[in-house]
Formats: structure tokens, C-alpha cells, sequence
């Protein structure tokens, strides 16, 4: 069965940062190593404790704008967040063909945008060390609305704010509740990503086509003119 798409019946793209367009490897190593190791040191304790101490403030935020928000945990845990993810900045990496997927994109014509929970300090940081805000229309944070992606009241805010027809419309994210809330908005074309860590294992996408690389996605697209 083919799963290309119908590059002709799209007008917008939008396309998630960490773990779609980023290796997901820095946020997981930077939340689940490298946080619990920063606040051992500051605390006195080991960093097995600083995990059984930090993990349920974490998952209890899960699924909302506060957890995806650099501000609110510098506030919660008395450190400076932005300031721990420069010092890992040399994970940020871009995943596999995904600048040339994005080169091809643009010379399509179509609208593309970043629509990303990130916080906009995140943002800036991996923007600057990627090089790839160049090749968007629009760089969407959710921080901007007050709600996350997987949130239903996000969709249409974002579609009173800036209009964009859902069934002309492709959205490739990693997480399975974001990819819900926009099929249940009722955007037609959307993709799961298989890979989003290059090192863990590959996730289940359950009802979503998946894809294993960019490359993918180019089906179809050549020969589309502006």
C-alpha cells in the first residue's frame, strides 16, 4: 500500500521541532539525566535521589504548557534551565535528510511553519545552533496561546490566529496525543515519526503512518512548481 502523499492537496505544512525535525536524544538526556545530575550538586544528594525526587513533579505536569516551559522551571526548581541546556547544546542535532526534505518543501511554494511546543528560549537556542529557521515561513510557539499542542482548544486558536485550511493541510509530529488532537480538529494528512530518539528503540505509532526518514515524504513532490 502506498503512503505517499498528495503533495497537490496540500498548502501547509507544519512540522514539530524535538524528536520530528531534532533528535529527540538532547531533551531526553538533558530531563532525564542531565537535570537530576545539576540538582544532586546543588542539594547534596545523589542523583538516584535527585531522580525519585524529580521524575514525579515531572510526570505530574505531563500534557501541559508549564511542563514545556523553561521559566516555570527555573522558578520550580531554583536553577537556571536555559542556562543547563547551553551546556548540552552539542547534542542538538538535526535529524537525518531533514534539511534537504525542507530545502525540497520550500521550492515547492507551499506555506511551511515550526509549530512546536518548545519554549521560545528553546526556540532561539535551536534555531541558532541548527541553522534552520531560514527554511520557514513561520516559527509557531504554542507558549504564545497558553496551551500545548495535545490541548483540543489549541487547534482552533491557532486557526483563529492564523487560518490555514485543515483539509489542505500536513502535520508531522512524534507525539501521539498532539497527533490525536489535530486529527480530531480535523486535519487530513498526518504523520507520526517512528525514530524520534536516535537512541532508544522505535516507538510504536499505533493508527498513524509512520516514518523512518524524510526522504520518505519526497514521494510525489518533484516536479511541483510555486
Amino acid at each position: 500500500m502506498s503512503h505517499a502523499l498528495p503533495w497537490s492537496d496540500i498548502d501547509t505544512v507544519f512540522l514539530d521541532m524535538d524528536g520530528t525535525l531534532l533528535d529527540l536524544h538532547f531533551d531526553n538526556h538533558f530531563w532525564l539525566e542531565h537535570v537530576p545530575l545539576r540538582y544532586a550538586e546543588q542539594h547534596g544528594l545523589s542523583v538516584e535521589e535527585a531522580k525519585q525526587q524529580l521524575f514525579p513533579r515531572f510526570r505530574a505536569l505531563e500534557g501541559t504548557i508549564d511542563w514545556y516551559c523553561v521559566d516555570f522551571w527555573s522558578r520550580e526548581l531554583g536553577m537556571d534551565i536555559s542556562a543547563l541546556k547551553r551546556e548540552l547544546e552539542h547534542l542538538i542535532q538535526v535529524r537525518p535528510q531533514v534539511t534537504e526534505f525542507l530545502q525540497a518543501l520550500r521550492a515547492t511554494g507551499k506555506r511551511v511553519a515550526l509549530l512546536t511546543n518548545a519554549h521560545h528560549k528553546v526556540i532561539e537556542l535551536k534555531m541558532t545552533s541548527t541553522g534552520l529557521a531560514e527554511h520557514f515561513d513561520h516559527l509557531i510557539c504554542a507558549h504564545a496561546f497558553r496551551l500545548p499542542k495535545e490541548d483540543p482548544q489549541f487547534w482552533p486558536r491557532l486557526a483563529a490566529e492564523d487560518p490555514f485550511d485543515p483539509q489542505r493541510t500536513l502535520f508531522v509530529d512524534d507525539s501521539l496525543p498532539v497527533l490525536r488532537a489535530a486529527r480530531d480538529y480535523g486535519i487530513r494528512h498526518l504523520r507520526a515519526v517512528r525514530l524520534p530518539d536516535s537512541q532508544a528503540p522505535p516507538k510504536q505509532t499505533e493508527e498513524f503512518i509512520a516514518i523512518e526518514s524524510f526522504n520518505e515524504l519526497l514521494d510525489h513532490m518533484t516536479g511541483l512548481t510555486p
